[in-house]
Parts: structure tokens; C-alpha cells; sequence
């Protein structure tokens, strides 16, 4: 700061003085945390990191998990399995209220299952098996199964039901409500502003339920799309921390070097993230599975991992990562071979013109993951001239507008990540199921894949409680998926959070920064 011209007296020294060290404890009351753009707080809307991370710090769940997997108490404090595991009774914690002061009741658990099944990109897979939600009383709800549902107590967590309340939400189209943005929950953050393609502000909630919590008074949730600003303001300190992003892996090593921060990959156990490419199969030629083929001889994996990602991530071929409880060997692989790619195309009858092109088509890719999905985006390019497809690829100026073309259908091709979760009955059926074709909903079934098979499969597999036969059946899954290619797999994700080394109380999570930060505080 320039030096100012001013004689201070004893008590105008007093006084700046004070203000000075009120400014600096204020300061140290609030955090700077770095995500992606979302247009939306209410997570019952969305799935990912986007809506997931401001609307664990709004609303509350069910219960949380923690870095064993094991569900803990949040709103229900204790819970109950009936002997056949056909119902489960969870009992409400007397005294939790809503931002505006309403008491949670049983209501709103009914009244938020009822939503996110409905509005949820896999709502329908996590909750199908719920007949419904009985409340006997204001603190007791009590979920009724149609069949076992193996991930019951995992699909009841902030993240994945957030419990809305009835009174701000039930009063027209969901999707249009105002408190999308300006949210009303039972977390420990309230929401004091949305700046929209800019920052989200949370603000401590004075009545929250635990005491002692949050330990920070405010989060400033900054959006970034752009990576490499991301990183330069972890850098230069502008930001506390960016806990679960997809970051270059080439600042993987450069960032832990730094003796300023924390870099860590131990909370994100529970995410299972993949990447793949996508076909929009409702447009010809790539409803034909031999064009689908051909593209699949032409990705080379191996490079992919070892230029891109500088071997911290895995080759992939399947929708399940390597080191998946349920993941399997046994699917069809595509070896890299271009003159088989040429070949099947050749004989499908896309003949190349006199410039040497079959055809061709878009290709988008999110600002997110620049090398697990934006450099692969890049590579297809000339990748796929080298047998004859020509790509336009499209850029999208934020990842919000990425998701609105492929949830719109706008798109031929694109790159995309999933999060399988714990269970694939949460994170991978959505991206498959017939019925889960929501059109404007991204990360369900946006491409239109449907194979009856599939759905039948799958619908085992959600109610079989017997591990060994639920392997099975997820290994025929994946078999038939490799055999159909909606998707071309190509490469894992290693996620990684940063934080400055002045920050303590990160999440003990298996879901990254998709979790309550109620601990977080600068020291």
C-alpha cells in the first residue's frame, strides 16, 4: 500500500489499530474456497461437484458418510432395518430447523424423496425401489422398500437426498423456484448471495443443530473454469482451497512441491471417476455400432495416459474403474489399430470423398478436466481424420453451456466424466436405463441408449443382496455395455484437493468436497 502523508495521534493509532486487527480476525473468519461454475445451490437437481458442493454446506441429509463408508447420524440420529430389510425407519432429531426457522419434520422427507426422484439425473435408479414414506409422526420417517435395495442407507446423504423444505419448494415447477439459487436448508451455511457465473457467499447458521459448529462464519464459494487461473490463485493466496477439481496433472507435481500448501488425494474414495466419449445415438452415423467400433480401434489409451496425464491415471475400457468392488475383466476390448478402424468403416459403406472424409461431426468437451477430457478432445481431432471423420471441435466458453448442449441433445459427440459413487446403483445405472432419458437433466441418459437386457440386469442387481451374485450380474453389464458401445471408455480420473497449509478441519470424507465443511477453519 502507498504511504500516506497523515500524523496519526496517539488514540487515531488506537483506533486504526483496532480496526486493522477486527479486519484481520474478521478475515480469518472466512474461507475462499475454489469450485466450478453451477447455475444452481439445490442439489436435488443436479448431480457433480457443480450443485454438489454448495448444497452439502446448505442443506442437511439424512445422515453423512464417513472415510470408511460408514453412514453417520445428521438429521436422523438413529435408524431402524426391518428383519426382511424392507423397511427402514429413520428417527427425525427433535429440534432441527430450516433456515427460516420451520421445524424439519417427516413432511419433508417424503416431500424430498418424492423430488429428487423425479428431478434427479438418477433419482429414479437410487429411489425406484422406494414404494414410499410413511409419517406417523413428525419426527419419524419411515421408508417402505418394494424390494431389498442394497445402497439404501448410502442414497440418504446430504448429497444425494438433500431434504428440501416442503413449504419453500412444493408451490409450482421446482425448476423455476427461486430458492434453486437463494436456498432455504438445515445445513450449517445459509446462503447470503449468488452471483451467477461468479461466486456463491455462505453465511454460518446461528441455529444450527450441532453445536460448535460451523467453525468458520462465512465461505466465499468462487467459481473457476479456467484451471490454470485456478491454480494461480491457490499460488498467490487469494484462495484457501480448491478441494475437489480437475486440475492439469502436470500441476499435480509443481503444486505439491510448494511448502504453501496441502495436496491431497485421500477424501475421494467413494467418487469412482471415469472418463468417456459420447455418442448422441439418436443421430445417424452414430447409431451404427460400426462406426462406433471403428472410433473405438482409433483411440489410443496407452498415449493418452502417458502424454496427457503423466501416468497417474489408468487406462479404461470398461464403465466401472479398475479398482471397482463390482468391476470386471471379462468385456470386449478394442485394441488401437487404425487399419482395422478404416477396414470396418470401408465395409459399413462410409466412403471417403476426394478429400479423404467419411463424414462429419462435433465434438465438445467441458472446461473442466482439461487433460482428462479437454487435451483427449484435442487429440480426436486429427485422431479421427486419420480415418477419414472429420471433427469440428466445439468449444463451449464454461462448462454450464457444455451441459446444456448434451442435455438438449445439441451434439453429436462429446467427451464426459461420470461419477460411479459407492454403489453403481447410484452413480452408473443412470447413465443406461431406458426410463432415464431426461431431457435438460445432464449426467442422466443424455445419449438414448436402451437395451432391455440392460434395464433387466440392472434391475436385478439393484435388489440382489447376495454379493457374489450381484458381481455377476454387474459383470454381464459391463460385457454387454463393451459389446454395444454407448460410451468409449478411455482413461480413469485421479482427483486431487489443495488447500493452503493454514487450513485444517478438511472433510474426512470418501466424497470429496461434496460434504459438509462444518470443521474448516484457517489457523
Amino acid at each position: 500500500m502507498r504511504a500516506m502523508k497523515v500524523r496519526y495521534g496517539i488514540v487515531g493509532g488506537l483506533i486504526l489499530a483496532t480496526m486493522t486487527f477486527a479486519a484481520l480476525a474478521e478475515e480469518q473468519k472466512t474461507l475462499v474456497v475454489g469450485t466450478i461454475t453451477t447455475p444452481v445451490v439445490n442439489n436435488a437437481l443436479g448431480s457433480g461437484t457443480a450443485p454438489g458442493t454448495p448444497g452439502t454446506q446448505v442443506f442437511a441429509g439424512l445422515v453423512e458418510l464417513d472415510d470408511h463408508f460408514v453412514p453417520q447420524p445428521y438429521l436422523a440420529t438413529s435408524w431402524d432395518v426391518s428383519a426382511d430389510g424392507l423397511v427402514y425407519t429413520f428417527h427425525l432429531r427433535q429440534g432441527a430447523k430450516f433456515h427460516d426457522g420451520t421445524p424439519v419434520t417427516s413432511e419433508d422427507v417424503a416431500f424430498s424423496v418424492d423430488t429428487v426422484r423425479a428431478n434427479h439425473p438418477f433419482g429414479r435408479a437410487m429411489l425406484g425401489p422406494v414404494d414410499r414414506v410413511e409419517t406417523p409422526d413428525a419426527l419419524t420417517a419411515r421408508f417402505v422398500l418394494k424390494q431389498p435395495h442394497p445402497a439404501m442407507l448410502t442414497s440418504v446423504t446430504t448429497l444425494l437426498l438433500p431434504i428440501l423444505p416442503r413449504h419453500v419448494y412444493d408451490n409450482g415447477p421446482i425448476r423455476t423456484n427461486p430458492a434453486n439459487t437463494m436456498a432455504i436448508g438445515a445445513g450449517p451455511f445459509k446462503v447470503a448471495e449468488f452471483k451467477a457465473g461468479q461466486s456463491i457467499t455462505l453465511v454460518k447458521n446461528p441455529d444450527f443443530f450441532m453445536p460448535g459448529r460451523p467453525k468458520s462464519d462465512r465461505i466465499i464459494l468462487r467459481f473457476y473454469d479456467d484451471m490454470q487461473s485456478a491454480r494461480l490463485s491457490l499460488e498467490n493466496g487469494e484462495t484457501d482451497a480448491i478441494l475437489q477439481t480437475s486440475f492439469g496433472y502436470g500441476d499435480f507435481d509443481r503444486l505439491k512441491k510448494n511448502p504453501k500448501l496441502n495436496v491431497f488425494t485421500d477424501t475421494f474414495a467413494g467418487l469412482g471417476i471415469v472418463d468417456y466419449l459420447e455418442f448422441n445415438l439418436r443421430k445417424a452415423p452414430f447409431n451404427d455400432l460400426r462406426v462406433r467400433k471403428a472410433i473405438a480401434h482409433a483411440i489410443d489409451r496407452k498415449f493418452l495416459v502417458e502424454k496427457f496425464q503423466g501416468g497417474v491415471t489408468q487406462q479404461l475400457e470398461g464403465p466401472l474403474p479398475p479398482d471397482h468392488p463390482f468391476a470386471t475383466k471379462d468385456l470386449v476390448h478394442y485394441d488401437y489399430d487404425l487399419k482395422e478402424a478404416n477396414r470396418i468403416l470401408d465395409e459399413a459403406g462410409y466412403k471417403p470423398d476426394a478429400n479423404g472424409v467419411r463424414f462429419k461431426a462435433t465434438l465438445d468437451a467441458p472446461t473442466f478436466s482439461p487433460d482428462g477430457l479437454g487435451r483427449v478432445a484435442d487429440y480426436l481431432k486429427p485422431q479421427l481424420k486419420r480415418i477419414g471423420i472429420e471433427i469440428d471441435r466445439r468449444i463451449s466458453p464454461d462448462s454450464a453451456t457444455w451441459a446444456q448442449r448434451l442435455s438438449n441433445y445439441d451434439y453429436d459427440m462429446a467427451m464426459s466424466q461420470i461419477y460411479n459413487y459407492p454403489d453403481p446403483v447410484i452413480g452408473t445405472h443412470r447413465l443406461f436405463l431406458c426410463k432415464n432419458q431426461i431431457k435438460g437433466v445432464m449426467f442422466s441418459n443424455t445419449g438414448g441408449y436402451c437395451n432391455e437386457k440392460v434395464d433387466q440386469l440392472l434391475e436385478q442387481a439393484s435388489k440382489e443382496t447376495d454379493p457374489a451374485k450381484r458381481k455377476e450380474l454387474y459383470a454381464q453389464f459391463q460385457k454387454i455395455i463393451t459389446e454395444d458401445l454407448p460410451y468409449i471408455y478411455t482413461t480413469t480420473e485421479l482427483p486431487y484437493g489443495v488447500a493452503q497449509k493454514s487450513i485444517v478441519g478438511l472433510p474426512k470424507t470418501v466424497l470429496g468436497t461434496m460434504a459438509p465443511m462444518w470443521d474448516m477453519e484457517k489457523k
